[in-house]
C-alpha cells in the first residue's frame, strides 16, 4: 500500500515487479502531427518507417508510443498542446499569429479526441475520473486493452488569443498551463529570455486562479518565475525540470527556486533531455555514452531536490522523451519509454525506501492531483 492509499504494482516481465508510473510531460500530439508518427505502433515500427529521413533531428530515434507506455506500466501522463507565436524578430520556429498557434493546438486536441474514440486514451480531468482510471489500471485485466490516461496541459500560452480562450480550453478539459516556453512569449518570457510578465501575463494568472488551473512553472525565466510565485495563489507544479546546481543553465532551477516550489507543496518532474542531465553537452557532437549520461545521473538531480526538501515528497517523473529529441539525446539506458521502470531498482540501490520509491514513481503526482482537484 503506497502513501496515497492505492496499491499500484503489477507483476510482469521484463522486470520482476512493474510499478505504476505517472509521467508528467509528454508531447504526444506534437509527435503525432508534426513528426507524423502513428503512436499506436510499436516504437521499432515508427523508427523503421523513419529510416534515412533527416527532416527532424531525432528521426529514427523515437522512444515513445502508446504500446511502450503500456509495456512500461505508464498508465497516466500529462500530455501537451503546443503552439508558439513568434514575432518578426524572433528567430525561433513557430507561428506568425496567435490565431495560427491556436489552430495548431486545436488540431492537437482533435488527435487526443480521436485516440479517445479509438479506445487508446482517456482524458482525466477530475478526482472521480482519476480514481476510476487508477482502479482500472490496478485490476487484473491485460494492460494491452487499457487506455492511457492523459491530463491535458498547454506548454507555452502564446496560443491563447486572449485570456477568454483559457475558459474555452478549460471546458474541453485543459487542467494545466505553462505560461512560457523558449524565448520571449506573449504572456511570459521563457528559457534563454529575461523580463517580468506584463499585464497580459498577470491576467492569465488571475484567470487560471479563477478556474483552478494548475500553474506549470517549467520554462519560466527567473524574473517571471518569482513574479508568478508572488501573484498566483493556486496549485503549482514543475512538470519537467532539473537542477541548476548540477547543470548550470537558466533552463534549470536554482536551489532557491527549488525551495520556493517545496514551500508551495509542488512536485518537480525529472526531465530526460541529456543536456539537462550532464554538464558540457555539445549539441550535434556529444552522445549519451561519451558524456556518461544515464539514469543514475538523472537520479543525482532527483536526489539533490530530496536533500533540499529533507524528504522524497516533491519529485517525480516528467520525462519529456521525444520532445524534439530521441535516443541520441537521452540517458543511454533508455531504449524506449518503458525503460523508466529501471529507475525503481536504481532508486532502491541508492537506499530509497519502498514507500519513497512509490512516491517518486506515482504517489507524489497523485497526491498533488487529489489536493488540487478536491
Amino acid at each position: 500500500m503506497n502513501s496515497v492509499g492505492v496499491t499500484l504494482r503489477l507483476r510482469e516481465k521484463p522486470f520482476e515487479l512493474s510499478m505504476f508510473i505517472v509521467d508528467a510531460h509528454l508531447d504526444l500530439s506534437m509527435n503525432a502531427l508534426e513528426w507524423n508518427r502513428d503512436l499506436r505502433l510499436p516504437v521499432k515500427d515508427i523508427n523503421a518507417r523513419e529510416a534515412g529521413k533527416t527532416d527532424k533531428p531525432d528521426r529514427g530515434n523515437a522512444t515513445v508510443s502508446l504500446k511502450e507506455l503500456r509495456k512500461g506500466n505508464i498508465g497516466l501522463v500529462v500530455a501537451t498542446q503546443l503552439g508558439r507565436y513568434v514575432a518578426p524578430e524572433n528567430p525561433l520556429p513557430g507561428w506568425h499569429s496567435p490565431e495560427q498557434a491556436w489552430a495548431q493546438t486545436q488540431g492537437q486536441l482533435a488527435w487526443y479526441k480521436t485516440m479517445e474514440e479509438e479506445g487508446e486514451m482517456v482524458q482525466i480531468n477530475s478526482v472521480d475520473k482519476l480514481e476510476a482510471h487508477l482502479a482500472l489500471w490496478n485490476d487484473n485485466q491485460p494492460k494491452e486493452k487499457k487506455p492511457i490516461g492523459y491530463i491535458l496541459s498547454v506548454e507555452g500560452a502564446d496560443s491563447f488569443i486572449n485570456v477568454d480562450y483559457v475558459e474555452r480550453a478549460y471546458r474541453y478539459g485543459l487542467r494545466a498551463i505553462g505560461p512560457a516556453h523558449y524565448g520571449p512569449g506573449r504572456y511570459a518570457n521563457g528559457t534563454d529570455a529575461t523580463g517580468k510578465m506584463g499585464q497580459m501575463g498577470l491576467e492569465l494568472l488571475k484567470k487560471m486562479d479563477e478556474l483552478h488551473i494548475i500553474l506549470d512553472a517549467t520554462h519560466l525565466c527567473d524574473d517571471a518565475f518569482w513574479q508568478a510565485m508572488d501573484h498566483f495563489k493556486g496549485p503549482v507544479w514543475a512538470s519537467h525540470n532539473n537542477c541548476r546546481a548540477l547543470v548550470n543553465h537558466n533552463r534549470q532551477y536554482s536551489d532557491e527556486q527549488i525551495r520556493a516550489l517545496i514551500e508551495r507543496d509542488a512536485v518537480i518532474g525529472a526531465a530526460m533531455d541529456a543536456w539537462m542531465i550532464v554538464p558540457g553537452w555539445v549539441r550535434k557532437q556529444s552522445t549519451p555514452k561519451s558524456t556518461g549520461c544515464n539514469l543514475e545521473r538523472l537520479i543525482d538531480h532527483m536526489d539533490h531536490i530530496c536533500q533540499i526538501a529533507g524528504n522524497a515528497n516533491h519529485i517525480g517523473i516528467g520525462s519529456d522523451l521525444d520532445g524534439a529529441f530521441g535516443r541520441e539525446q537521452c540517458p543511454y539506458d533508455i531504449e524506449d519509454i518503458s525503460d523508466i521502470q529501471k529507475m525503481t531498482g536504481l532508486l532502491n540501490s541508492r537506499g530509497y525506501a519502498a514507500a519513497d520509491i512509490d512516491k517518486i514513481m506515482h504517489g507524489n503526482w497523485l497526491r498533488f492531483l487529489r489536493k488540487a482537484w478536491s
